[in-house]
């Protein structure tokens, strides 16, 4: 046993140590040094694009609910490329409470959420909320346009960080201050983000015009620093801001905001309206139609200016006219062969 065990010392001296990985070799170390042992020859080695640490872990939840059509999911498509701190998850059901996506959130490690939800299979409604605590803002989203539709000359580089441009009315109302704040959480790439790159080539712009919010995403061109539209753009009808997540008291509401329903309603009675307007010309045309005509009176003085013509004499004749002489036509009977002929041949073909 002895004798065993001084092999395995005297094999395991033999061998050569394992060593560490990255850690340069025997051989490699030689050659570094110069022939008279000098100092080994110095070289850098580029450093990483992104030597920060990522320590804002803002993960965005991009979903939404059953019945979207297919505009709202090239949309959705579009922002998840757009976003690379975004995450996904598959439809939710209608019958669940928006109380669940908070759950849905905290499962998926994520602590923003946009959440499209579709009614009527035309209305389509964005959710912007900060879980689980709040707030969060709901939205009635209107002309929309991705990125496949537009076809816009406009590119950018997948994952880069944008520029957030933001209309110099969020900074004078309250509510509008919110939602700059919001806006600024959610669609912001973090810094040193993993699948992001460390460069800003893409500004998204925030414009408010006619009480709504204009989102536009364009390339920054290197040249003259001038825009080119990338895509997709919307526009955001602001319609609540609740205190909690999805939900809680209402810190604010927009008056001006309009229901599809309504707008739809009133656009029927406009044209219900025109539709009774021509009925009802229609029927006093026939009233009048119908009316007996009223006659007028003779007028006494109407034959005053009436002259009778002059009555000439009634001839008689007595006397039989003379009867012209009647002059044949030496070309009759050749016409008539001619006719016949032409007959003949046409009986024939």
């Amino acid at each position: 046993m002895a004798a065993a065990k001084r092999k395995r010392d005297l094999e395991a001296a033999g061998r050569p140590k394992k060593r560490a990985k990255g850690a340069p070799s025997g051989s490699k170390l030689a050659a570094k040094a110069g022939p008279e042992g000098a100092a080994p020859e110095e070289y850098s080695i580029p450093a990483p694009v992104s030597q920060g640490k990522w320590k804002n872990k803002e993960r965005v939840l991009i979903f939404s609910s059953r019945g979207i059509n297919f505009r709202t999911r090239h949309l959705m498509q579009d922002l998840r490329t757009l976003m690379p701190h975004s995450k996904a998850d598959t439809k939710m059901d209608r019958k669940d409470k928006l109380f669940v996506i908070n759950e849905v959130c905290e499962m998926k490690n994520c602590n923003k959420c946009i959440f499209f939800e579709a009614k009527k299979k035309q209305d389509l409604y964005m959710w912007l909320s900060n879980t689980p605590q709040g707030p969060s803002a709901k939205f009635l989203v209107q002309n929309i346009h991705t990125l496949a539709e537009l076809k816009m000359t406009g590119n950018c580089l997948r994952g880069s960080r944008p520029l957030l441009s933001f209309d110099p009315t969020f900074d004078k109302e309250p509510h509008y201050a919110l939602l700059k704040e919001l806006f600024i959480q959610i669609f912001s790439t973090p810094q040193y983000h993993p699948k992001s790159q460390p460069f800003v080539d893409h500004v998204f712009t925030f414009t408010i015009t006619d009480k709504r919010i204009w989102f536009r995403n364009y390339q920054i061109i290197e040249e003259d620093a001038s825009l080119v539209e990338i895509g997709p753009r919307f526009v955001l009808n602001l319609i609540k801001i609740f205190q909690g997540s999805f939900g809680g008291p209402t810190l604010y509401e927009n008056p001006y905001y309009q229901s599809p329903n309504t707008h739809r309603r009133l656009i029927r009675l406009s044209m219900a309206a025109k539709f009774r307007e021509k009925h009802q010309v229609k029927e006093v045309q026939k009233i009048k139609k119908k009316e007996s005509k009223m006659l007028i009176e003779e007028d006494p003085t109407e034959m005053v200016f009436e002259t009778p013509a002059e009555e000439k004499p009634v001839e008689i004749q007595l006397v039989k006219p003379e009867s012209k002489a009647i002059v044949k036509d030496k070309r009759k009977p050749r016409k008539i062969q001619r006719k016949k002929q032409k007959k003949l041949f046409r009986t024939e073909a």
